[in-house]
């Protein structure tokens, strides 16, 4: 079977993105472009945590939902829920209710917090971890690399959960830190183009407050 498809415009993308209608528009504006943005990130990882055992159609189709349940990922605002919220959320029909990832995210917040006021923000934390050695041959050929274990420990080591090899591997295919669209697929030089003028983020000096 091919890895790719041809799209409605003739040309030729990922095959995963013909799945479901509504991932031809995540793969094309969303998937692999490289973010840096603190709360995005969160969200991801929040939601590949949520994926765990489930297909990332259903928490696609929840994004919204989980966004409106969760203030728009603001880890500052979650990292203060209680038990309260959890019951809140646990009650939550357009989200997948299920406690231990529900209580996952909110020990999450609580450690992006953390390691904001460290390192000085979370993307700098999560690009240090870049692979350099991704070949464009080796597309959506893995599911685990060494980067996303070493990343997956570190985050580990701090407090995190959800956050196994496996699900850090695909918070880096969607958050640009790899490009790991098909070679012949027509996003595949969009991505690397704004990967080669992403300004990747560093540690900054940790606000004083």
């Amino acid at each position: 079977m091919t890895s790719t498809f041809i799209g409605p415009d003739g040309l030729a993308r990922c095959r995963w993105s013909a799945a479901a209608p509504e991932f031809l528009e995540y793969h094309d504006h969303e998937w692999g472009f490289p973010v840096a943005d603190d709360r995005r990130l969160f969200e991801k990882l929040s939601l590949e945590g949520f994926q765990s055992g489930l297909s990332w159609r259903t928490i696609l189709s929840k994004r919204e939902a989980f966004r409106r349940a969760f203030h728009g990922f603001d880890f500052d605002r979650i990292a203060r829920f209680t038990e309260r919220d959890v019951e809140r959320l646990l009650g939550d029909e357009g989200i997948v209710r299920h406690r231990g990832k529900i209580e996952a995210v909110i020990n999450n917040a609580q450690k992006a917090k953390e390691l904001v006021k460290k390192e000085g923000s979370l993307a700098a934390f999560v690009w240090a971890y870049e692979p350099t050695s991704h070949r464009p041959e080796h597309a959506q050929t893995q599911s685990t690399s060494q980067e996303s274990n070493a990343l997956s420990d570190a985050l580990k080591k701090l407090g995190w959960k959800f956050v196994g090899p496996t699900t850090v591997y695909a918070f880096m295919q969607a958050m640009g830190l790899l490009n790991d669209h098909i070679p012949e697929c027509v996003i595949w030089p969009q991505v690397e183009r704004a990967r080669e003028a992403f300004e990747r983020p560093t540690p900054r000096t940790p606000s004083s407050k």
